[in-house]
């Protein structure tokens, strides 16, 4: 049996494809989810200032610095429960 992602492991994994910039189709395949699932989680990010949407003809996350913050707090974490 398939286990669940919790939302911090895929917002994580939000934060870390948008470091560099991502369409959200980049976005879409590498965090393993559908468009209608990454709505919901680009709409949080965006309104709690983590990721930003940069216009043009076509539209670029980046994420922000207090994004990146939370990113290094989520590594530190999975680093502390590893070495458990």
């Amino acid at each position: 049996m398939r286990m669940k992602r919790s939302r911090y492991s895929i917002i994580s994994s939000i934060l870390d494809i948008c470091q560099s910039g991502a369409n959200k189709t980049k976005i879409v395949y590498q965090a393993n989810l559908n468009f209608k699932s990454v709505e919901f989680y680009m709409d949080l990010l965006i309104k709690n200032g983590m990721i930003r949407a940069n216009p043009g003809k076509n539209i670029i996350y980046e994420t922000t610095k207090r994004g990146c913050d939370l990113l290094n707090h989520f590594k530190n974490i999975e680093k502390q429960i590893s070495e458990l």
